[in-house]
Formats: structure tokens, C-alpha cells, sequence
């Protein structure tokens, strides 16, 4: 097992996700290549039947929409037919009018084949939503909102084929109604849909199929969106190598703010020791000095007051990352003290009062941004402070996804941009994304977003480069949330990181 296979089983599958086109073009460019579509559809139909016959009871509701979805669950009610379990089909639409491998597959099943009603659901141990997969795009009305509102309300264990019907795959939005399933099969790689909320609430256990699509294929599709966790960014996670020191590891600085809220800087200096910065350092204004000093250890404190200090301070090259905005303060001199480390050629990260002070001038700062000579700038925005922040985007009905709007909001400031909350996504200017699906609910507690803005700058002074190490960052903070568990403070999760570092370099190693 390569390093890459071994991140990669410390998490959900590969890393890729496809969209409808990128999906799409995966099944064409494998038929063109020699395998029939009806191939696929079967494999695929098969993997259904065999996350069926894991499950118990004996009778089986396909419910089949009018696409390959449908065809899919033909597909397994036949194959589940073959088995000895009692399979009836439910069929929303036209049935004449299935086209290619759908209605090839549909003439395969020798049974009957009903016009949906809910009333067929009466009595069935196990649903197959077979409606609608991830090229839904438009909300669902008439007789399949119905049955998806009749599924819903059903006893039975409800198996979705490709993404719970109802569901957007771009953007895992609901589409008028949503099938809210106990598991989902899907093929070959997942799709944003899955891990987006609140499509992820609605697949249960989700299953990656292998149906035969080679994995040459994203060299093709050259796909931009990933699920974040190790196998996206593990090979360049950086180990501590036995002849290093700390000198090597960089030396992270956390802007303080004034002396009635020093905690947060604290936080976030812990955070950046934590995730292996080899020095960190707490820029303080003098009257917060004492109570910096008292309550710090490994990290050092200096006194640093205002905008011309900092700047000062941040001209020793040794200095590579900055932390501003837990606690700082919203106002111009937070704008001023934004500038001047944005003037440096340290790797800088924004968040909380850093990004609200720019709210009403987003232009100066994207500008600072793009002119700037130094390292990488990682913003940090929870949902509020992201609608401050890039309001044009909050505004566009177009910008309609989490997803694009990270996209967006990066494109627009040349920062790499982290949109916070239970489904994390972290953009790159250059399109790329991930998407977290590792963040548990004890996350939601005062300072947690302070020890991430720091975590971030601790990796950025290894040497990471942005969109890596705020990817990275992510999934570490949600894992050692996790490994922590209920009851959860902001302190707790830079204690709770050694486990979880020596997890990721064991599986790194091997």
C-alpha cells in the first residue's frame, strides 16, 4: 500500500468528486473506450442488490423513475428476483418512453410493472429509490413528490441508488422533496451532493460502487472538487523529519487584541503551536502584555502596538505566518493592522474581526490581497461574516450553492477562502475546493474558529502552501473534535491533536 492508499483509508473513499458533466463525461469516454453502457447499468444495479441483500426482510419496492436511475433499479429488481426476494416495481411516468440502456434494462424484467401509487408501499420491508440520480435539476412536483412524501412516511428501509431522489448533486440542495434514505449506492466517485448539507443528512450509509469506469479517467475529467481529508492533501502534509529543528518548522504570530480579549489570540496561538509550528509568538499591545505573558508557556509574547509596529516586527523574514482577528477589535485600526501584514511577505490569515472590519471596503482589502508580494492569505468567514464580506455574492440567486460561493468569494479576492460550518468548504483562486464531512456537533462552541485560524497559520509555517494547509487544518480540527467528543470546549481541541497527528504519520508512513 502506497502513502496516498493509506491517507485515503483514513477516509470516506477517494477524494474526488464529480459533478453531472464530469460524471457524465467518466461514463462516456469508458463506452467509447469498448465497454457498453448496458455494462455499466448493470454493475451498477448489481451493487444496489448486493446492498440489499445485506439488509433484512424479504420484499423489495423498486420505485423507478423514467432515466438510467430507473434503469439501475431495474436492473437490481432482477437481479434481486434471481435471489428469492419478493420485488415488485413502481414505476413513476411514461414507461414508453425510457430510451438506450434504460429501457434495454427495463426489457430485461419479466415482471410487472405498476404505475406508482403510495399505496404499493403498504407491506414492503425494503424501498429502492430508483426516481431521480444526481442530474436532477429542476423541484420535483406531481406523482414523484408524492411517492418520494409516501417513501418518506413508510416503515421500510429505504436503499437510495446514486443520490436519495429529491436531492441536487451539485449542490445537495432539496428540490421541492427529498427521499431521506438509510442508504445510498453510488458509482465510482461521489458526487458534491453527498457531502454538501443538506444532501448528506439525506444518504445514510453511503456505498461506492466500483462498476467498471477506470480510474485513468479523471486525468481526463481533471476534476476540481474533493472531499477533504488526507488523501487530498496528505503527501505533502509536513512529517517532522528526525534531523529537524524547530527553526525548520517555522515561527507563527498571532495578532493580539486589547486587553479584555486576549483569550482568543491565546486560542489561536495554542492552535498554531499544536499543529507544529516550531515557534509561535503572541503579538501584544502593551496593555494586554501581562495578562498575555501569565497565561503562556511554549508561546512567547512581544509587545507589538499598532499598525507601524507590527509592520516593524513582521520585516524579520523568520516570521512566516500571521494570525489576525480572533478578538482583535472591528474598526481602523484592525483595517491598519490587516495592511501592514498584508505588506509583509509572511503567509497571512483573517478571521473574525479582520474580515468584519473590511465590510463596507471589501475592495481594499482584495486589492491588498492581489498586489501583495508575500505568502499565501487564507480568509476564515463564518456564514454571517462571509454575507458582510462578499455581499455582491450573498445577494446573486445565481451564486446558489456553498460550493460556488467559496468559488466565487476566492476568484474575487485572490485569498484562498474558508466558509466555515458543518460542511466546511475551503476554495483556492485557481477553482479548486474541498468539502469537510468530518465535522461533529461539538464543534459548535465559543473559540473553536480562533484554534482553527491558528492551526492554519501553524501549517502555513511549515511550508504548506494555502489551500492545503487550510484544507488540512479543516479535517484536523473536526477529527480532534471528534476524538474529544461530548463536552467539548475550545481548549480541549489543540490537547486533542497528538492523537490525531499520530494516526495521520502512521498512516503517512506506511
Amino acid at each position: 500500500m502506497n502513502a496516498a492508499d493509506s491517507v485515503g483509508a483514513m477516509t470516506n473513499g477517494p477524494s474526488e468528486l464529480l459533478t453531472t458533466a464530469e460524471m457524465g463525461e467518466a461514463d462516456r469516454l469508458t463506452i467509447k473506450a469498448g465497454t457498453p453502457g448496458i455494462d455499466l447499468m448493470e454493475r451498477a444495479g448489481i451493487a444496489v442488490a448486493d446492498a440489499v441483500s445485506a439488509l433484512s426482510g424479504r420484499r423489495v419496492l423498486v420505485v423507478a423513475g423514467p432515466g438510467n436511475n430507473g434503469g439501475d433499479g431495474f436492473v437490481a429488481a432482477r437481479h434481486l428476483a434471481e435471489r428469492g426476494y419478493e420485488v415488485g416495481v413502481s414505476f413513476v411516468g411514461d414507461r414508453a418512453k425510457l430510451k438506450g440502456d434504460a429501457a434495454t434494462a427495463a426489457s430485461r424484467w419479466s415482471g410487472q410493472v405498476h404505475p406508482a401509487e403510495p399505496a404499493q408501499l403498504d407491506g414492503c420491508d425494503i424501498v429502492i429509490d430508483a426516481l431521480f440520480g444526481a442530474g436532477l435539476d429542476r423541484d420535483i412536483t406531481g406523482q414523484a413528490k408524492a411517492m418520494i412524501e409516501a417513501i418518506n412516511q413508510s416503515s421500510a428501509t429505504i436503499v437510495a441508488v446514486d443520490l436519495p431522489s429529491g436531492i441536487n448533486g451539485g449542490n445537495g440542495a432539496v428540490m421541492g422533496a427529498a427521499v431521506k434514505a438509510q442508504h445510498t449506492v453510488t458509482f465510482f466517485r461521489r458526487k458534491p451532493g453527498h457531502v454538501l448539507l443538506p444532501g448528506r443528512l439525506h444518504c445514510g450509509t453511503l456505498t461506492l460502487a466500483d462498476i467498471g469506469i477506470p480510474a485513468s479517467m479523471l486525468d481526463a475529467i481533471k476534476p476540481q472538487t474533493f472531499a477533504n481529508g488526507p488523501a487530498l492533501w496528505g503527501a505533502r502534509f509536513p512529517v517532522p523529519k528526525v534531523a529537524g529543528h524547530k527553526y525548520a518548522r517555522g515561527h507563527a504570530v498571532v495578532v493580539s487584541g486589547g486587553l479584555s480579549t486576549t483569550g482568543a489570540a491565546r486560542l489561536s496561538a495554542r492552535g498554531a503551536l499544536r499543529a507544529g509550528a516550531g515557534l509561535v509568538t503572541i503579538a501584544s499591545p502593551t496593555d494586554a502584555l501581562a495578562v498575555n505573558a501569565a497565561n503562556s508557556l511554549a508561546v512567547m509574547v512581544r509587545p507589538v502596538e499598532g499598525a507601524e509596529a507590527l509592520a516593524d516586527f513582521l520585516t524579520d523574514k523568520r516570521l512566516n505566518a500571521v494570525v489576525l482577528g480572533p478578538g482583535g477589535g472591528v474598526g481602523a485600526v484592525m483595517r491598519e493592522l490587516v495592511l501592514a501584514a498584508l505588506a509583509s511577505e509572511a503567509a497571512v490569515v483573517l478571521d473574525a474581526d479582520a474580515l468584519t472590519s473590511f465590510a463596507d471596503q471589501p475592495v481594499a482589502l482584495f486589492k491588498a490581497i492581489q498586489q501583495r508580494h508575500g505568502g499565501g492569505v487564507v480568509l476564515t468567514p463564518h456564514g454571517g461574516e462571509f454575507n458582510r464580506l462578499f455581499k455582491s455574492l450573498s445577494d446573486d440567486p445565481q451564486v446558489n450553492s456553498k460550493l460556488e460561493q467559496a468559488r466565487q468569494a476566492a476568484r474575487a479576492s485572490g485569498a484562498v477562502v474558508l466558509l466555515k460550518g458543518a460542511d466546511t468548504v475551503v476554495a483556492a483562486p485557481d477553482g479548486r475546493a474541498s468539502i469537510a464531512d468530518n465535522a461533529p456537533p461539538y464543534l459548535a462552541t465559543a473559540g473553536a474558529g480562533d484554534v482553527l485560524a491558528g492551526m492554519i497559520a501553524g501549517l502555513l509555517a511549515q511550508g504548506m502552501e494555502p489551500f492545503e494547509a487550510a484544507s488540512a487544518a479543516v479535517w484536523l480540527h473536526g477529527e480532534a473534535a471528534a476524538a474529544f467528543g461530548p463536552g467539548l470546549i475550545a481548549e480541549d481541541l489543540p490537547e486533542a491533536l497528538p492523537g490525531v497527528y499520530r494516526r495521520l504519520f502512521d498512516a503517512i508512513a506506511t
